[in-house]
């Protein structure tokens, strides 16, 4: 799913700079990326564009709130725009990341077993790691 970039920035208050721009629709268009992937994506369109910019606009979109840190065990970080609350499927062998509907059931659920030990769940994330099809499809195992 697609999303407005731009609506987004205003959406938050923010300046709406090509910078971020930029950025935010290379993660839009690979719904997870990691810095490096951003960094070439932004390049691409934005030669001028170095790293440190990628790495400062990440950084400051997190802490507002805008993008999501995934943080993958023995993977790069992955950065996704805020969105709809769901789950993740993470490839153990490509790293892959597709986001898959958070039933109201599991979300229930895991807050129930967060309560049990007193402790009041705010924010459930649920990551599943496993292999995805085309990994099992090249042998990769």
């Amino acid at each position: 799913m697609k999303i407005d970039v731009i609506k987004k920035l205003k959406e938050h208050g923010l300046k709406v700079t090509p910078q971020r721009v930029t950025i935010l629709n290379a993660i839009n268009e690979y719904g997870h990326a990691n810095i490096d992937e951003i960094y070439q994506k932004a390049k691409a369109t934005h030669y001028s564009m170095s790293l440190a910019t990628v790495y400062k606009n990440v950084t400051s979109l997190v802490e507002l709130n805008l993008l999501k840190e995934l943080s993958l065990n023995s993977f790069k970080s992955k950065y996704e725009i805020v969105k709809e609350p769901h789950s993740h499927l993470v490839c153990k062998k490509c790293g892959s990341v597709e986001d898959i509907e958070l039933s109201q059931e599991i979300e229930q659920n895991a807050a129930a077993l967060a309560s049990i030990k007193d402790f009041e769940a705010q924010d459930i994330e649920v990551e599943i790691y496993g292999l995805c099809r085309e990994c099992r499809e090249q042998g990769r195992v």
